[in-house]
């Protein structure tokens, strides 16, 4: 960091790097010119032609990244992500990294951007982070238009004599605006609309953004598109978009913003940022055509899901997995030793002091998650984020608990170091890859009642005892069955925070009971949304959001993005 004393951040050393033409990147991958649609100097998109052409080239070796339950600062997936990607191209494996586009409302809000940290990130940063190459924005407006065609075919005589108190469509924002979670609309008079209760869910929780993530091809998204449900009708059936006969129109404005967008680390390793879906209430997984491209293009493909194992893993294993017939190779699992602290009884408030006791009841935290991703018959790697404030004491105690119970680990130190500082952890990877002789399984048969999956989760995942159903979820379950979507994968909607529906319960608890209040179905994304708790799919933003410390210069430049 030079003969500077003062910890630089994030911004600062991004906007200190030097970025190659995107073209350059492109041809290190094998894209010519043709095969990029250029959104500037330094960002392209893939074209449909070239992901067409790859069809039948051989795929390279897929590398999951996922943590433990977060502190609310989050425990640096992406830089990890980041950092071994870079550390496996130092190694000299062709190595492409794939990561979630960042959401405005995280970034304004309290949790920051998503395109990682230090000396392991993804640039140009400040893009990223904002307004990119548009795919969120064509997201919302595909949302809304969708909202607004349903807001019309009711007003203009309701052919379809859908109910609108039935109606399960909401409007989208990709900002934290809670006064937005519940609204009254078509006041006014005949002319303005009929009034019904909306609502708006935060872009990143559309059904269209997961769509968009699980769709293999633009025909796909349109019939994904085509089978979303917006409501019921009067005889409380089904109404999809395919009866409004709006799919067309929604795909249109998705035809860009389908296709992966290709930037660069610092490191100017290839990096494909595609598609954002949380993973507390979304799948959280980054999109599918990135993925299956990555794939062609590279040996290696590193790529992260959001949250903890219990979220963004579980997601990936028995949602993509299925929709995309892939499989990881091996699984990362980001550990920090602020977080372990926490899980023991530590208030975030006193992390950066050395507690031993603490960090060893917050173990249990840790070893739930290995014991997840174990069920699935894959190969784990525990990386160690490093952070300044870890003692060698600390990071002794985590080294040797993992080494006893015979869990590969590595201290990594990517965030100061670059790839230098995941050199050991890309080696334990390539090991552990090589060495594999597990069989992959899903955690849940397809065919079982969606209680039946649930309680799975509920009992493997998050070590929970039970679930309890509201009278509305049971009614659902019901009808969800009765209309044939019983052989849909389950997406939990849950606090990132703990293992259980309840943020406060940290660490590992135990004879926990799950409380489902509500069922969506998403039948375009492919899958039934099980809403636990309180956990709102429009957040809030906090007392002091991030945004109070972001600027821009007289040259366009930004200031105070992390």
């Amino acid at each position: 960091m030079g003969t500077d004393k003062r910890v630089k951040t994030d911004i600062e050393i991004a906007q200190e790097s030097s970025l190659l033409p995107i073209k350059d990147i492109a041809k290190s991958i094998g894209l010519s010119e043709n095969d990029i649609d250029y959104y500037g100097k330094y960002k392209a998109k893939i074209t449909y032609e070239k992901i067409h052409s790859l069809q039948n080239e051989s795929d390279g070796r897929l590398i999951l990244v996922t943590s433990i339950n977060p502190t609310p600062a989050g425990e640096g997936k992406s830089t990890v992500t980041v950092g071994l990607g870079d550390a496996l191209n130092q190694l000299g494996k062709k190595t492409l990294i794939a990561l979630r586009e960042p959401s405005l409302g995280p970034t304004m809000g309290m949790k920051g951007g998503a395109t990682g940290g230090g000396y392991a990130q993804v640039l140009p940063m400040e893009d990223i982070n904002l307004h990119f190459t548009g795919d969120l924005h064509a997201i919302t407006t595909a949302n809304n238009a969708l909202a607004a065609l349903l807001d019309n075919h009711i007003h203009q005589g309701n052919l379809l004599k859908i109910d609108q108190r039935r109606i399960v469509w909401k409007r989208a924002l990709d900002l934290n605006d809670r006064a937005l979670r519940q609204i009254v609309i078509g006041l006014g008079g005949p002319s303005q609309g009929v009034p019904r209760e909306d609502g708006f869910d935060i872009t990143v929780a559309s059904e269209i953004m997961a769509v968009l993530c699980l769709s293999s091809s633009i025909d796909d998204l349109k019939l994904r598109l085509s089978k979303m449900v917006v409501g019921y009708n009067i005889a409380k059936e089904p109404v999809t978009v395919g009866d409004l006969g709006v799919e067309g129109a929604l795909t249109l404005l998705l035809k860009d913003a389908l296709k992966p967008n290709l930037v660069q680390t610092i490191e100017h390793s290839p990096a494909l940022v595609h598609g954002g879906p949380f993973a507390n209430i979304a799948h959280g997984c980054n999109s599918i055509m990135a993925t299956k491209t990555a794939l062609k293009l590279a040996d290696y493909v590193v790529t992260e899901a959001g949250f903890g194992a219990d979220l963004g893993a579980e997601k990936f294993l028995d949602i993509k997995s299925r929709a995309a017939n892939i499989k990881p190779d091996a699984v990362v699992i980001v550990a920090t030793i602020r977080a372990l602290k926490m899980h023991g009884g530590v208030p975030k408030t006193e992390l950066q002091k050395e507690n031993l006791d603490a960090l060893k009841l917050g173990l249990e935290n840790l070893q739930k998650h290995i014991e997840t991703i174990q069920q699935y018959g894959l190969p784990i790697v525990v990386a160690i984020n490093r952070f300044t404030t870890d003692t060698k004491d600390e990071i002794a105690v985590l080294t040797e608990w993992c080494q006893q119970r015979s869990v590969p680990v590595a201290l990594t130190e990517v965030w100061g170091k670059g790839g230098k500082g995941g050199i050991e952890l890309g080696q334990l990877v390539l090991q552990e890859i090589e060495k594999n002789n597990k069989t992959f399984e899903y955690l849940y048969d397809l065919q079982l009642p969606i209680k039946e999956k649930i309680k799975t989760i509920v009992q493997k995942v998050y070590g929970g005892t039970d679930v309890e159903f509201s009278s509305k979820a049971e009614k659902q379950l019901i009808e969800f069955e009765k209309f044939g979507w019983g052989n849909l994968p389950v997406c939990m909607a849950k606090t990132q925070y703990s293992l259980s529906d309840d943020p406060s319960k940290l660490g590992c608890p135990k004879n926990f009971t799950i409380h489902v209040r509500e069922l969506k179905p998403k039948l375009g994304a492919g899958f039934i949304v099980a809403l636990t708790g309180d956990v709102m799919t429009m957040p809030g933003l906090p007392k002091k959001p991030a945004a109070y410390q972001m600027d821009v210069d007289a040259n366009g430049r930004a200031m105070g993005l992390f």
